[in-house]
């Protein structure tokens, strides 16, 4: 996974859909089960990294997690689990927020413990930026945490560079991890690296530098909407880009021997950003199919291809 995990696998597994719908119906014993049925089966796939946060399926997704790993508690010595706070929804103190201020990730990290049913995280990220971030109380904050053996390591998520490069600068631990959207797909962080110096540019959305801060600071990038919403490898899809990216993807699944969803990922991983995919299905041959991407390296060409027919147009 990275320098700090020696020993993580370079997937992740998401969380994101365990625990029955997003309401506020309770779990049931069909979603414990199927909870422990994901775990068993992603374990199998020697896949040992699980991310959570404290509002999929409004907690539900790390309750059931913490009930399977109840009838197995053996299975937690195998694993590295992370989960991320400061997203609030719209309640009766206001509208949907961020928030990093000291009582709330305090309150956050409590509760992820107990629904999980563990003494500490391996890593804590915090989920979106929060404009009104005090610098020194989130840093104190994820101190004390530490000191406490709450939470192991730090992470972000949806953060650019710069964001990360000033939390790191109150920090006296390493900021391990950036979960950021990135996926054949969704290519803005390579988009602004290529159009640098020319108008298209002016429409990218991605801070610059990003990538490259990540990589030099050992901060580990993983891919969340890694499959694209699977508009490549099945889902329906209208434009006529990506049915020719999903052609493409096909083609060369079939020659190199794979699934189309092995080739979406590997694209992903062919960059030497050494990118940690999140796969979020909870379908389990999917999560198979997946798991193939581990023996895909694919040809600089077909990489290019790749890019290119997903961009819509040739290199600039």
């Amino acid at each position: 996974m990275n320098a700090h995990f020696p020993h993580a696998s370079r997937l992740v597994y998401g969380c994101m859909g365990l625990g029955g719908g997003w309401n506020n119906d309770p779990a049931t014993k069909a979603d414990i089960t199927q909870a422990r049925t994901i775990i068993d089966a992603v374990l199998d796939l020697d896949i040992n990294v699980f991310d959570h946060a404290d509002i999929y399926t409004f907690g539900k997704a790390e309750t059931v997690f913490g009930e399977a790993l109840k009838q197995a508690p053996e299975l937690k010595d195998k694993m590295i689990i992370q989960s991320k706070c400061a997203i609030r929804f719209e309640d009766d103190l206001g509208p949907k927020r961020y928030d990093f201020s000291a009582n709330h990730i305090h309150t956050s990290v409590e509760g992820i413990l107990s629904r999980l049913g563990i003494e500490q995280l391996d890593i804590l990220l915090l989920h979106r930026p929060d404009p009104l971030m005090e610098l020194e109380e989130v840093a104190g904050t994820l101190l004390l945490l530490q000191q406490q053996g709450k939470i192991k390591h730090v992470g972000v998520s949806n953060m650019h560079g710069h964001q990360i490069n000033y939390l790191q600068s109150a920090l006296s631990t390493p900021i391990v991890a950036n979960q950021l959207e990135m996926s054949l797909g969704f290519r803005d962080w390579l988009e602004d690296g290529i159009t640098s110096n020319s108008t298209a540019n002016r429409n990218i959305g991605y801070a610059p530098g990003t990538l490259e801060y990540c990589m030099m600071n050992n901060v580990q990038l993983q891919a969340w909407g890694s499959l694209a919403q699977g508009k490549y490898t099945g889902a329906k899809t209208e434009s006529s880009v990506d049915l020719a990216t999903a052609e493409l993807v096909a083609k060369l699944a079939s020659e190199y021997q794979t699934t189309p969803e092995a080739i979406v990922l590997a694209w992903l991983m062919r960059h030497p950003a050494n990118i940690a995919p999140v796969l979020g299905s909870t379908n389990v041959e999917r999560i198979k199919s997946s798991q193939k991407a581990m023996d895909v390296h694919l040809s600089r060409e077909h990489w290019y291809k790749l890019f290119e027919v997903a961009r819509g147009q040739e290199m600039p």
